[in-house]
Parts: C-alpha cells; sequence; structure tokens
C-alpha cells in the first residue's frame, strides 16, 4: 500500500507519514514493480500502535523508546504522563481562574484589562509584599471590580500587614464584598470564619451591621464575640448579654468593658447597665469575675457610677474594695 492510501485509510496526513520515515520511527517496508516504496500489514500495524500511543500524550521520542523495548515496564512511563497531565490541569485551572476573575471585573476596554491585570496578579503572587503593594495600587474603582479576588485575598492572608492592606482596599469596595464575607462565615476552616467576621466588622454600614446582629447567637463562639465587640457601640442592644459574658469570663474583657459602656451611651441606659453590672458583682461566685465587673463600671461614667462604686468600696473583697475606692477617685477628679 503506497502512501496516499495509507494516509487515506489510516487519518494520518502525508506529511507526518514522510515525518515519520525521516525519523526512523515508520519507514515502508517492501518496494512496488515500479519502485516505488510500499507499506505492509506490518507497518500498518506499526502506524496503528504509533498513533495510540500519541494519543496517551507521549511525545515522538516516547514512542520511538516504547516500540523499541516491548520488555520495558510501562509503568514508569504512564506514571510520569499523569504527573504531567495533573501539572497541565493545574496549570489550566489556574487560567481558568484567572478568566474568571478578570471577568468578574467586567472590564469594557482593553485598557481596563491591562489595568487590572497586574493587580489580579499581585493579588495571586505568593510574595506578601506584592499582595500588600497590589491592595495599596488600587484606586475605589479598582476595589469595587475586584472585590471578588480581593475577598478571596483577605481570607486566605496570614500576614498581618498584608492583611490590614488587604482589607483597607475591600473596604473600599463598599458593600460589594459583603455577600461573599457572609458567605464564608460558614467555611468549615475556623480562621477563615474568623477573617471573614474581622473584615465586616470593619465596615461601618447598616447591611454590616445586620450581618454581624445575626451572629450574635452563632454556635462559634468567635463568631459571636467578634460581633458583639462591632456592633454594641452601635446601639444594638442584643450585644449586651454576650458583651455582659465577656466581662465575667474574663475574654477580651477590657474591649467588652468599653463596648458595654458605649452601648450604655448610644441606648441611653446608662443606669439600668449600671444595675445590672452591680446585680452581677454581688451575684459572681468568683473572685476574677467580680473584679472585673467593678472595672466595667467605670466605663459607665455618670453620677449612678459613682454612687455604685462608692458602696462597693465597702466590698469584703479587699480587690473589689481597693479597685472601686481607686475608680471613685479617679471619676470624680475627672468630672
Amino acid at each position: 500500500m503506497q502512501i496516499g492510501e495509507v494516509a487515506q485509510q489510516s487519518g494520518v496526513s502525508v506529511r507526518m507519514l514522510r515525518h515519520y520515515d525521516k525519523i526512523g520511527l515508520l519507514t515502508p517496508s517492501t518496494r512496488s514493480a515500479g519502485g516505488y516504496r510500499e507499506y505492509d500489514d506490518g507497518d500498518l500495524q506499526r502506524l496503528f500502535r504509533i498513533e495510540s500511543l500519541r494519543t496517551l500524550g507521549l511525545s515522538l521520542a516516547e514512542v520511538a523508546v516504547a516500540l523499541a523495548d516491548s520488555g520495558a515496564d510501562p509503568g514508569a512511563l504512564i506514571d510520569r504522563l499523569i504527573t504531567q497531565t495533573k501539572e497541565r490541569l493545574a496549570a489550566e485551572a489556574d487560567l481558568l481562574e484567572r478568566l474568571s476573575t478578570l471577568r468578574s471585573g467586567a472590564p469594557q476596554r482593553w485598557a481596563q484589562v491591562e489595568q487590572l491585570l497586574p493587580l489580579i496578579r499581585g493579588l495571586q503572587s505568593v510574595q506578601p509584599v506584592r499582595r500588600q503593594l497590589s491592595a495599596l495600587g488600587m484606586d475605589a474603582g479598582d476595589a469595587v471590580r475586584l472585590a471578588e479576588p480581593l475577598t478571596q485575598a483577605v481570607l486566605a492572608e496570614t500576614e498581618p500587614i498584608t492583611a490590614g492592606a488587604l482589607k483597607w482596599a475591600l473596604r473600599r469596595s463598599g458593600d460589594v464584598a459583603l455577600g461573599p464575607l457572609a458567605s464564608a462565615l460558614d467555611d468549615p476552616d475556623p480562621l477563615v470564619r474568623r477573617r471573614a467576621v474581622e473584615a465586616i466588622a470593619e465596615s461601618p454600614s447598616d447591611a454590616a451591621t445586620a450581618t454581624l446582629s445575626a451572629l450574635l447567637d452563632h454556635d462559634d463562639p468567635v463568631l459571636r464575640r467578634r460581633a458583639a465587640l462591632a456592633v454594641g457601640p452601635r446601639g444594638v442592644a442584643q450585644a449586651l448579654p454576650v458583651l455582659l459574658q465577656m466581662v465575667i469570663d474574663g475574654v477580651a474583657d477590657v474591649d467588652a468593658a468599653e463596648a458595654l459602656g458605649a452601648l450604655a451611651r448610644r441606648r441611653d441606659r446608662a443606669e439600668d447597665l449600671v444595675d445590672l453590672l452591680v446585680t452581677q458583682v454581688n451575684a459572681a461566685a468568683d473572685p476574677g469575675a467580680r473584679l472585673r465587673l467593678t472595672q466595667a463600671l467605670a466605663e459607665v461614667p455618670g453620677p449612678p457610677t459613682v454612687a455604685a462604686l462608692s458602696r462597693l468600696r465597702d466590698d469584703e473583697d479587699p480587690n473589689v474594695a481597693r479597685s472601686a475606692n481607686y475608680l471613685v477617685r479617679l471619676l470624680s477628679s475627672s468630672s
């Protein structure tokens, strides 16, 4: 069978068949009466083996080795092909992610594409300083267009300084990133949940406040407490029991006490909070909790606080009594 017929029946082009002949991979074994080189059945079988091996991703050099050494173990070659395929798929997945990220920015002109690409590359860099510079290099419009990759960068960031820059850029996008951040609050990774609530807490918007308020009865104490610290000063009364328990437990108790004071002032409920704190001081069995509750009273300035602390100067616990006495003098001198 001459080369044209082989090409027609096999689907392999004449040009490729001649290339195979040139490199010694497949050479016609016979000649016709007219002197033309012809392929016999053995050649055709070899051709089909060549094409089969090529479909696995082997190079022509690898095909030649495989055909030359029939006793070679194919396992090593297949393992190498698996590794190469995984690497190729990873590269393709990375490209797809970059394209999807770029598309989410809704560029209208090539100039915008050229502007966004280095910012995206910076956010996805393995070097923290490049991620940081990319965030600092964004204007408000860039932050809006790149809210999704910015959110992913914030949720993944482990370097504190870089995280600060990323969150600064994310705040410039307004509430655009609130949806992805809220979704991350249910992430199985507790660190991701913590980064999400921290990012939301930095937004002063009503939408962010509503999202945080919904966390005040969350099963995750980290989310519950961080939400309370954020929305207490915004006047969300539901934060009060969480903040009070933080003072009792000694978990970020200074911050919780400050948030309680801000909540009382915002809601004009200073006297009620003083009564509640005094009740808790009298009810608490743990000396440490009683002392922390006494100190928290100082965050609610005003006559009711001074009166309550004055009574606590006679407390049977000397630490509580000393702290109350000091706070009375401090508040009286500053009024």
